[in-house]
């Protein structure tokens, strides 16, 4: 069983820690347990039920209501608000529920539900990439533990390659776009909602996918003759290893226009090459291949 402190709780909800020990103590929300040492912690069962409140007080319940409701009740009202929710916290939350739970049916229903009120992009831009975000803030404070992560990461992956799958081949007309990841990186959910959008485009795509070593770009670029590259950068690494590539994007691939995504892209604009551009979110990057 997971231990959380009250600063995750705060990172994984967006209540402020303050602002939980007040519901605990006057309202009893959640209730912490103590290590042997006497440290306090709470578990799955206390982040789930705040996950839960947390989406009826934002939609308006008073915390003295909702602290009256039983876990079916609770459950109940969730639902309710679910069926009527715009902003999307809702869905969201819940799977951040079924990530704890390891719940796939929970997961499966709830991104099958938005693809079928949404259509599938839309479920990317309002549902899919702000959890994907969440989800790596999470991953980095260490809230949540890896095998949730890779859980959750090999669902979405799985729903993104049957949309992939689904695209109509390139048009002749079209531009030849190569992703990747550099050898250090292994999350590649960004990487494949690009892939979805250039294909969706009318776009070639060349997928490499997670930790190419550097020695094997040269020869695939010399071979694939790409219009543009993409990558992304979100592992913590030293800083020399990330000039080295920004470097050689400039010196081996000066033809090639490359875009890069991810937490550290702007840390980079001191050092970039001019044929290098980064990209703050996915939006943009929508924006630049409709140009195209």
């Amino acid at each position: 069983m997971a231990h959380y402190s009250i600063k995750d709780l705060e990172t994984m909800t967006g209540i402020k820690a303050h602002t939980i020990r007040i519901w605990e103590k006057r309202y009893s929300i959640v209730n912490p347990k103590r290590t042997e040492s006497n440290i306090r912690y709470y578990d799955d069962e206390d982040l789930k039920k705040l996950l839960n409140v947390s989406i009826l007080h934002k939609h308006g319940f008073k915390i003295s209501k909702i602290a009256n409701l039983n876990e079916s009740h609770l459950n109940e009202k969730i639902s309710e608000v679910s069926r009527v929710d715009t902003d999307f916290d809702c869905q969201i939350e819940g799977l951040v529920v079924a990530m704890i739970d390891l719940n796939e049916a929970k997961f499966d229903k709830i991104i099958n539900t938005a693809i079928l009120n949404l259509g599938f992009e839309d479920t990317i831009f309002k549902i899919i990439y702000p959890l994907f975000n969440k989800v790596g803030v999470l991953w980095q404070t260490g809230a949540i533990n890896p095998a949730q992560e890779h859980f959750i990461s090999n669902l979405i992956k799985l729903k993104l390659m049957v949309a992939i799958d689904n695209q109509s081949p390139a048009e002749k007309t079209g531009k030849k776009f190569m992703l990747f990841l550099p050898e250090w990186e292994f999350h590649e959910i960004g990487l494949l909602i690009n892939y979805y959008l250039i294909k969706k485009q009318g776009h070639a795509v060349l997928y490499l996918g997670q930790a190419i070593p550097r020695e094997d770009l040269e020869p695939v670029t010399a071979k694939y003759k790409p219009d543009f590259m993409v990558t992304s950068l979100t592992a913590s690494v030293k800083h020399d290893r990330i000039t080295d590539l920004l470097n050689m994007f400039g010196e081996v691939f000066p033809q090639v226009t490359t875009y890069i995504s991810g937490r550290f892209v702007s840390s980079l604009k001191s050092i970039l090459p001019s044929n290098v551009v980064l990209l703050e979110n996915v939006d943009e990057f929508k924006q630049i291949i409709s140009s195209y």
